[in-house]
């Protein structure tokens, strides 16, 4: 793809430099259908447009490449969207070392190669400086830069049943970056001392051919100073330790709930404040009690009588033991409800879910004959088929 540094791609398809990719695709399909070869056959101009517009369409619809072009004015696949970036900060005078280009034309570039007449070997050295005072400037700015917070951590940690309910105390141990105590999270020790490499200037000369560049001095990336790492941190500015932390559990607090500590995290340098720490909480199960949301559930045995007649039977709730009211009638596998008998709301202070009690009717062994003969009694007074109506289904 041939790009010069003069071509104008917004104004090919007559949008504004801040249009959407969307209005971009519309401007390229609208001029497309204008000036398409099967359109205007043997016109050489309406050609030559659908080529720039095409070349237009393709840069300005790929993201990276509208990148660079946004911040140099020409593309190049040589260069990368972080590379625009830096030099663009330089031009703009926001940072990094001014370049001097000794009155170059960048315009006998086209599509990362160039033109008929310039030899391979300069384009080789134009490359290979180029990228140098993108990658010299970009250090620069990380050695000068100011404070820098600290990451965040996430933990997973598992509570039992009855903590994350009732509420208490967990305890975690972290692996966590802390501020050196030497350097107290500056990377430096002593006194920073005038670089020798460029004089304190911060800039060496670098020649390429026809070009003269002013770069980042490689070894002090531009500062003019030279800092002396911290020994204890290896100029890191952090040390690795573990630390116990103990934190509250809210009552109601559920499976997979995350809990911020913040401040807990990873520390920062230069000054920079503390990540957090996140911790995800798995709650542990229970023998009798299962747990969906604030609601309890579990099943209760009752016996055919108390299943016919109704009954009011205990059964055990996370508060203790507590009455429940059979109906008469009673079907195995039927669902009753205990309002408000179930888990506190961990975000709304006053509300509690309900427990829900799966009844199952335990069928009695008969193992005397007076026994037997009562059933079978039972039997003829109550000679309802229950599977009335299943082979019809069928």
């Amino acid at each position: 793809m041939a790009t010069t540094q003069s071509k104008d791609y917004y104004g090919l398809l007559g949008v504004k430099k801040t249009a959407t990719a969307e209005e971009i695709r519309k401007a390229f399909r609208k001029m497309a259908r204008k000036y398409h070869p099967d359109v205007n056959p043997n016109d050489k101009k309406a050609e030559e447009k659908f080529k720039e517009i095409s070349e237009a369409n393709d840069i300005l619809s790929d993201e990276k490449k509208r990148k660079v072009y946004d911040q140099l004015g020409f593309y190049s696949d040589q260069i990368d969207p972080a590379q625009a970036e830096a030099y663009a900060r330089q031009q703009s005078g926001r940072g990094g070392v001014p370049v001097d280009f000794g009155g170059f034309d960048f315009s006998g570039f086209q599509g990362g190669q160039p033109q008929s007449g310039a030899g391979n070997s300069s384009w080789g050295s134009f490359k290979d400086i180029f990228s140098g005072i993108f990658t010299g400037s970009e250090q620069g700015q990380r050695q000068q830069a100011g404070p820098r917070a600290g990451t965040d951590l996430e933990y997973q940690v598992p509570i039992d049943f009855w903590t994350a309910i009732r509420g208490g105390n967990a305890r975690i141990e972290v692996h966590r970056q802390e501020e050196c105590p030497t350097c107290h999270g500056r990377a430096q020790s002593g006194a920073a001392t005038t670089c020798t490499e460029c004089n304190g200037s911060g800039q060496v000369t670098q020649m390429g051919g026809r070009m003269k560049f002013n770069i980042a001095c490689p070894r002090c990336h531009g500062t003019g100073r030279v800092a002396h790492g911290c020994a204890t941190c290896r100029g890191e500015g952090t040390v690795q330790r573990t630390e116990p932390i103990e934190f509250r559990i809210k009552a109601g607090t559920r499976d997979g709930q995350r809990i911020r500590l913040q401040g807990k995290g990873n520390a920062g340098t230069n000054g920079g404040v503390a990540g957090d720490l996140y911790v995800i909480v798995r709650t542990g199960t229970n023998a009798v009690f299962s747990r969906v949301g604030d609601d309890i559930h579990l099943n209760v045995p009752i016996t055919v009588a108390e299943a016919a007649l109704g009954a009011k039977v205990d059964v055990p709730t996370i508060d203790g033991r507590a009455q429940l009211r059979i109906p008469p009638g009673t079907q195995g596998g039927q669902k009753l409800r205990m309002r408000e008998r179930g888990v506190e709301n961990a975000s709304a202070a006053g509300q509690r879910g309900d427990q829900i009690v799966t009844v199952e009717v335990v069928v009695p062994q008969l193992n005397d004959e007076r026994s037997r003969e009562i059933m079978r009694e039972l039997a003829k007074l109550n000679n309802q088929d229950p599977r009335v109506g299943l082979f019809d289904k069928i």
